[in-house]
């Protein structure tokens, strides 16, 4: 299976991309803080679903996938930055997403964002065709999607990277390099000691190639403010202002 995704990933890995569209969304500069980044989470709403990537509405707003093992609590943490317990569907039995979920984000009905829940990869119990078309969906959506801004990677700090994830980021690196912004979210924290928590937070920065990463729990509410208010300002880029003509 890993020698599958390996040989499916590089295929579509020159796939030119537009990193950057024109028609993302910026808001002028304002004072930002937890609650507000949260609060701006909360009108999270379901928009659509897609058992393929050409199910998708074209979109230009930015857009923020949330990627990860089956077991890593990707469900988990989407509900909980959200403050809605079913938004995302999280399971005791590890697989059960099979589409790519979109939810609209956006106060007074307007739409200036949208999260992204990517299926699940590498869970054993999963019959082999299932895991094969998921992993090509997910594939062709993070290489294809033009107007996707971030990728959120979930991960058991106490297991590391798998195989799998470690492809996912060879394949989004281009990407990264040329704007796109990544984070590592180390859930289930609260599973850690202090110690344990400072180790694997400096082995994860080293591993990210430049991404953020940050420390969550869902249980013990770590990192949901920094995680949030890291999303915010990704989905509201500010433009530079214009610099005034010089008079000669």
């Amino acid at each position: 299976m890993r020698q599958f995704f390996v040989a499916y990933l590089m295929t579509i890995h020159s796939s030119p991309v537009d990193s950057n569209p024109g028609n993302a969304s910026s808001v002028a500069a304002q004072t930002l803080t937890p609650a507000v980044a949260l609060g701006w989470l909360h009108t999270a709403r379901f928009l659509t679903t897609a058992p393929q990537l050409h199910f998708l509405p074209p979109l230009s707003v930015p857009e923020i996938a949330f990627v990860g093992r089956s077991n890593a609590g990707k469900s988990t943490c989407i509900n909980t930055l959200t403050q809605q317990k079913q938004l995302a569907f999280a399971s005791k039995k590890p697989g059960r997403t099979q589409h790519i979920n979109l939810f609209s984000v956006g106060k007074q009905g307007v739409t200036d964002a949208v999260l992204a829940d990517l299926p699940g990869y590498g869970y054993a119990a999963v019959p082999r065709q299932d895991k094969i078309r998921w992993q090509q969906v997910m594939a062709n959506y993070l290489v294809t999607r033009e107007n996707l801004k971030a990728i959120v990677l979930m991960c058991d700090p106490r297991h590391g990277l798998t195989d799998l994830d470690e492809i996912l980021l060879d394949v989004v690196r281009p990407r990264v390099e040329e704007g796109l912004k990544f984070l590592v979210v180390l859930t289930k924290a609260d599973k850690l000691t202090r110690s344990e928590q400072t180790k694997a937070l400096s082995i994860m920065k080293l591993q990210a190639g430049g991404g953020e990463v940050r420390l969550f729990s869902a249980t013990k509410r770590q990192g949901i403010d920094e995680v949030a208010t890291l999303l915010w300002q990704w989905a509201h880029p500010v433009l530079p202002v214009p610099a005034e003509p010089v008079l000669i």
